[in-house]
């Protein structure tokens, strides 16, 4: 019999008095001016450190995260952090990002929902901000970030790290603070957001705020199993489907039934299962209305939005610069890394990733990623 306590919550947000974790925090001096208009009041952001700032202030190293990411890069699973860290492989004793060598900073977008404000944080009246909640750009997200870069005394990064929608952010960061980033390091990201890309995002919205539970945004005091959770995880099955290649899924999967079930008396075929795996898993550590606010992030990502198009927002960007793509990314396809490493100055040649993954080729293959990053801060 199913209990309360198995129920999805409402949110799978980190709340205030939950146990922090790694986490630590800074509050932006002043409301954060928004590109769309207005401004944000308040705004605190979630941030975790690996290693020290040296005397020069040389090797700092910032980690933009993706959608569903977070802060966590890198650590076990334990109280405050329900996943273990998401490129674990990256950080620690002997890898790329050794702390012995460098001062990882990892934040987690605002509008996220593991720390940093977003929808399901308190706006100044105590209430969740909920529908509230305004839209915020991945230039939105730089300038939070700089005041983040600002308190930790990082004058300029040795390099910013990004994929997906990390590599959105860390290419805005490197347009708009050209000053403050020495080399830069995108993966499967593109200089802007396609029809196609926009197109996919379009049934995983509709799917959320379709969900009763949605309440037009505001259900954040919903009981357990009485939120948007269906919607979310529609959302997260048609997102996973993108993020993996159509080898993957035929050579893992086939048309194989789900262990013990029959697809044709009503049973599932095992990546289906996959799939309602990673939906039911999302839905217990993220929140509906930041995979919204953050979908929109992305569907509004352009570099050159204001800047004379494309190539002279990427004309921006002064940082030595390395550029990969995943040879089976049918969500951002090579074609877009190609046009980022073509129009960065001070690109080198595009790195292909030669993986069966997909998209979530840059966070799987690590062995790959590692090598090409050390590279280039070696640089």
């Amino acid at each position: 019999m199913s209990t309360t306590l198995e129920l999805p919550p409402a949110s799978g947000a980190w709340r205030e008095g939950d146990d922090v974790g790694r986490r630590q925090f800074v509050t932006l001096p002043a409301p954060l001016r928004l590109e769309a208009g207005g401004e944000l009041p308040g705004v605190r952001i979630a941030y975790e450190t690996w290693g020290s700032l040296n005397a020069a202030g040389t090797n700092a190293v910032l980690i933009l995260h993706a959608l569903t990411g977070d802060s966590h890069v890198a650590g076990p699973a334990g109280p405050g952090h329900p996943t273990p860290g998401w490129w674990d492989a990256l950080i620690g004793t002997g890898r790329a990002l050794d702390p012995a060598d460098w001062f990882v900073v990892a934040p987690n977008v605002v509008g996220g929902c593991q720390g940093s404000t977003g929808p399901a944080s308190p706006a100044p009246d105590g209430r969740a901000w909920g529908s509230r909640f305004p839209l915020v750009t991945a230039r939105d997200s730089v300038a939070a970030e700089v005041a983040l870069a600002d308190a930790l005394g990082v004058d300029r990064w040795a390099c910013v790290v990004g994929g997906s929608m990390g590599g959105m952010r860390a290419l805005e960061w490197a347009a708009m603070e050209p000053d403050r980033v020495e080399r830069l390091f995108l993966l499967a990201s593109p200089a802007a957001a396609s029809a196609d890309q926009i197109g996919w995002a379009a049934p995983q919205l509709a799917a959320i705020r379709s969900d009763p539970g949605w309440n037009g945004g505001d259900y954040h005091d919903a009981p357990a199993g009485e939120g948007p959770h269906r919607g979310l995880g529609v959302a997260r099955r048609m997102a996973h489907l993108s993020y993996r290649s159509g080898y993957e899924l035929a050579t893992r999967f086939g048309r194989d039934a789900q262990d013990g079930e029959d697809p044709l008396h009503g049973g599932r075929y095992a990546v289906e299962s996959y799939l309602d795996h990673h939906a039911a898993k999302l839905v217990r550590r993220f929140d509906a209305g930041s995979y919204v606010r953050l979908t929109e992030m992305m569907n509004a990502h352009d570099v050159g939005r204001g800047r004379g198009g494309v190539m002279e927002g990427l004309r921006r960007v002064t940082a030595r610069t390395l550029v990969a793509g995943v040879s089976s990314d049918r969500l951002y396809p090579l074609e877009q890394q190609a046009e980022l490493a073509a129009g960065i100055p001070n690109a080198t040649e595009l790195a292909v990733i030669d993986s069966p993954y997909g998209h979530d080729g840059f966070l799987i293959e690590t062995p790959t990623v590692s090598a090409l990053l050390a590279d280039l801060l070696a640089g």
